[in-house]
């Protein structure tokens, strides 16, 4: 882990004391994300109500950057300039390195086929099958726990062989009990929860970042 990464990690869980008995699954879960994406992986994130806000939320962060510049390689920024002049310009100036992610709520003519033609439990399964392959990441929200189309996600990620993440709150519900890796956070009520789950994503896009990236 880099240096900056260590000192981030350490702040962090000064900072939010009541995370400390998530603090080895969250360094784990960390840790296999970077080496999915080392290896050209991918995420693919899942949630209900607010938790598919979080979904989308994650999947923000990870694509551009965050609290790093992300600037493209010199090689890409070089080819862009060539290929198209002014404009190959623009996109090297502002375009920035990306980490793939995928929010499986933001297809709504597939999630709405899906749900009318067979069976809308199974809308992010049917996804994951599409998507996931070795190497990738599925992060199963759901404040109970007990989301079955989230669920059925993670089943399918573990069928597919990518690696499963439950983030959930009170006493994990089933999600907990199917996912690789649990972040059951310390809480009861759903705003609680919710609240918790985005210090936890940021913190996990935060040590993927800084550890991908460079600058």
């Amino acid at each position: 882990m880099k240096e900056r990464t260590e000192q981030f990690c350490k702040e962090f869980f000064n900072l939010h004391q009541d995370l400390q008995p998530l603090k080895e699954t969250m360094l784990q879960v960390c840790e296999t994300l970077v080496k999915g994406y080392r290896n050209g992986g991918k995420l693919l994130v899942c949630g209900n109500g607010g938790s598919c806000a979080d979904g989308d939320h994650i999947v923000g962060e990870l694509m551009k950057g965050f609290l790093l510049k992300r600037p493209l390689n010199p090689e890409t920024q070089d080819q862009l300039k060539k290929s198209f002049g002014d404009a190959g310009a623009l996109l090297a100036e502002k375009l920035q390195c990306g980490l793939p992610a995928i929010s499986l709520n933001a297809h709504a003519a597939l999630l709405s086929a899906f749900s009318n033609d067979v069976d809308p439990e199974l809308i992010y399964a049917q996804q994951v099958m599409g998507y996931a392959k070795k190497g990738d990441a599925v992060i199963g929200i759901s404040t109970s726990g007990n989301a079955a189309n989230v669920g059925y996600a993670l089943m399918a990620a573990k069928t597919a062989g990518a690696v499963s993440v439950a983030l959930t709150g009170r006493d994990g519900g089933e999600i907990a009990r199917i996912a690789d890796y649990s972040l059951i956070v310390p809480a009861q009520e759903t705003y609680r929860i919710q609240e918790y789950h985005l210090i936890v994503y940021h913190f996990i896009c935060a040590v993927i970042e800084s550890e991908i990236f460079a600058c």
